[in-house]
């Protein structure tokens, strides 16, 4: 059975972390392996505009697994080497896939985000919490670092003196702080929470998606190019809108004060 269960509603693509049992904990290859076959197969579907990742139950993700840490298995077993390369070869595979996600992803937290989970939360472009929603970035609480990336996208999400606030402590951060950290962008009731994702999702996916998937190409390469680099970047997809067919039905939407129909692919 996949830990993504995928469900569709529209041009969005739901993804449901499905590991109640375990608080959908990132525990081996079955994992990583779903994140990145769901985002190259989405990668490879362009009537898929946007995604939203949840967890089903309690929890929005525990992270890793404490049990195999304390027994030395699976992730966690081996010399340093054989753990180190456990890391590259595992859990990093899921920064890495989202991260070359071309849609917009959206987390919709519904309760805890702990260690990898919290991580896995600001691997997303847009986040969305619940009144239950809670982060902890907890790895110094168990003796460990952030292995899966986090230190790099903790400081984009919520600054850096936050990210170490967090990171140093290992300290838990309710929905309240969290939102206003910018840890997420909404804080909503937990009954509302998926309506509000997909709320928030479908007003994305209505836009043409050639403008989407190159305006989130043009702010992740933000987080790393200088603005020469990014202008440089934006006049040329600047260009490539203009041509594009969409770009024309959008003009003569607005001006006809109507939706715009875009093409499926």
């Amino acid at each position: 059975m996949s830990f993504l269960k995928q469900q569709r509603a529209g041009h969005v693509l739901v993804l449901t972390m499905s590991s109640p049992e375990t608080r959908n904990a990132l525990t081996g290859d079955e994992q990583f392996a779903d994140f990145e076959q769901v985002c190259a197969q989405v990668n490879d579907d362009k009537s898929v505009r946007v995604c939203v990742l949840t967890g089903e139950g309690s929890a929005f993700c525990a992270g890793g697994n404490v049990k195999d840490m304390r027994d030395r298995t699976g992730l966690f077993s081996g010399d340093p080497f054989d753990q180190a390369d456990a890391y590259r070869k595992g859990i990093q595979r899921i920064p890495r896939a989202i991260y070359a996600l071309n849609v917009p992803i959206i987390a919709a937290v519904n309760g805890p985000a702990v260690g990898a989970g919290c991580d896995l939360a600001t691997m997303c472009d847009i986040r969305i919490g619940s009144n239950r929603a809670m982060f902890a970035e907890s790895f110094v609480k168990l003796g460990i670092i952030p292995g899966d990336g986090g230190a790099w996208f903790l400081p984009r999400a919520v600054g850096y003196s936050n990210a170490c606030k967090m990171a140093f402590s290992g300290e838990p951060v309710a929905a309240e702080e969290a939102l206003r950290t910018g840890l997420i962008s909404e804080l909503v009731a937990e009954e509302e929470l998926l309506d509000r994702a997909l709320e928030l999702a479908q007003s994305i996916a209505a836009n043409p998606p050639h403008a989407v998937r190159l305006t989130k190409q043009l702010m992740r390469a933000s987080q790393n190019a200088s603005l020469d680099e990014l202008l440089d970047k934006s006049a040329a997809f600047q260009a490539v809108c203009h041509a594009e067919p969409d770009h024309a039905e959008a003009v003569a939407a607005f001006f006809e004060k109507r939706p715009g129909k875009y093409r499926e692919s």
